[in-house]
């Protein structure tokens, strides 16, 4: 075998607060995101790709929700985790690419801080991470501005 493929997805309400945690960066929000650990929803959908590009499930059977130990956990902690589950069992992460779905706040500007952590905590060249907004055109639950979502789609390689 020489590659496999994994998609992941994820989403949170938006809730009171006053920042919100994407790809390791903690960036200033009128709203927080509604979840057991940090909310971060684009390192969830990379972290369900990944285990899902190996058969292992989805980050819930991981990382339970009624599991203390994630109570409000950094989700970068969860990819950590993810990626030495590759690497135990042979595999490496070739690349990734994911896109957050939100009206605001806007992510251009910390994209590649995204980029950056992800990168490290996959252990790969930051080349290999790809991060990029949309919004939905105010339709649906992102475009009224409840909550946040994320697409993950990632290739895994023996390493």
């Amino acid at each position: 075998m020489t590659a496999r493929v994994g998609i992941g997805y994820d989403v949170h309400a938006f809730t009171e607060g006053d920042h919100v945690v994407l790809g390791g960066v903690r960036i200033a929000h009128d709203k927080g995101l509604l979840a057991h650990s940090d909310g971060d929803v684009l390192i969830h959908a990379v972290c369900d790709a990944l285990l899902g590009a190996l058969a292992l499930g989805d980050i819930g059977r991981h990382f339970p929700p009624g599991d203390a130990t994630w109570r409000g956990a950094d989700s970068r902690l969860m990819l950590r985790a993810v990626q030495a589950m590759l690497q135990e069992r042979g595999w490496r992460v070739h690349n990734v690419d994911a896109v957050v779905v939100c009206e605001r706040p806007k992510l251009a500007p910390h994209v590649d801080a995204m980029r950056k952590l992800m990168a490290e905590d996959l252990r790969v060249d930051i080349a290999a991470v790809s991060v990029k907004a949309t919004t939905s055109e105010r339709l649906g639950f992102t475009g009224r501005e409840e909550g946040m979502a994320a697409q993950a789609v990632v290739a895994v390689v023996p390493r």
